[in-house]
């Protein structure tokens, strides 16, 4: 683990593999830490590729910023994070939020993307009811802590048969929740309420990008995915069966078959 002093906060992240392989920078979602990427982090680094997992400010290892913090906030620290590693361009992924970081990335950013991978994620803006959910649920986790809701959401961020067929998945996820910082998710969930509209980022990318979903993700379903693909026609799109929310940890083997199928494919050449 390594970490990289920002003016207002320090980063963790771990950077893996060889120095000169394709970067592939993974984005974890809320709440968790770069320890949700630990089977395809260990996939892709096997097969050659440089993979920067970063934890975001206000989780993991890394230091909290209390109020709010914007997805385009979260975006340009990794943006410093690549500048510090000296990595001009690389492919960018992320699940559920950490794919919305991944898209608001590319809006900023474009020629610094080669290629998207985003997961379980959804690209409309926020609805007014989806604000005022978010924002109650900011200010119950600092009244409350995370305890609560994460024995609420774990039936959601896993497929409810995985809770009970993956005791030792489903106590990772618990326990990542359970770590971070109420104030740094409050922050991040605040933020989250602003997001953009993402759907015209995703219309004008013309490099590669993979969608990954669980068949039965309960909080953006196959068919937020579908919506992205009509956006991105050339875009992958491929469905884990026995999946819900986190396929990357619930279905390990098949996520990473995905994308080391996709980056095989689309990134022969390396960067």
């Amino acid at each position: 683990m390594s970490h990289i002093a920002l003016s207002d906060v320090t980063l963790h992240y771990d950077d893996q593999g060889p120095s000169d392989g394709l970067p592939v920078v993974l984005v974890h979602g809320h709440p968790f830490n770069r320890t949700l990427w630990g089977p395809s982090v260990r996939a892709l680094v096997v097969a050659g590729y440089r993979v920067i997992t970063p934890d975001l400010r206000g989780y993991g290892d890394s230091g909290v910023t209390p109020g709010k913090v914007l997805l385009s906030e979260f975006a340009d620290d990794i943006a410093a994070l690549l500048d510090h590693l000296g990595v001009e361009r690389a492919v960018v992924g992320g699940v559920s939020m950490g794919g919305q970081i991944a898209m608001e990335f590319r809006r900023g950013r474009p020629e610094r993307v080669l290629g998207l991978v985003l997961s379980d994620t959804s690209a409309p803006p926020e609805t007014e009811e989806g604000k005022e959910i978010r924002n109650a649920m900011a200010d119950r986790l600092l009244a409350e802590g995370m305890d609560g809701y994460a024995a609420e959401v774990i039936g959601k961020m896993l497929a409810p048969y995985n809770v009970t067929d993956l005791p030792d998945v489903a106590a990772h996820v618990l326990g990542m929740m359970r770590a971070t910082a109420p104030e740094g998710a409050a922050a991040a969930l605040r933020g989250r309420a602003e997001r953009l509209d993402h759907r015209d980022t995703l219309a004008a990318v013309d490099t590669p990008v993979l969608l990954v979903v669980g068949a039965d993700d309960a909080y953006t379903p196959v068919r937020d995915a579908e919506a992205m693909l009509r956006l991105v026609p050339h875009a992958t799109l491929v469905v884990i069966e026995r999946a819900g929310h986190l396929p990357g940890v619930e279905q390990p083997e098949r996520f990473n078959e995905a994308l080391l199928g996709f980056l095989g494919a689309r990134f022969a050449g390396g960067a």
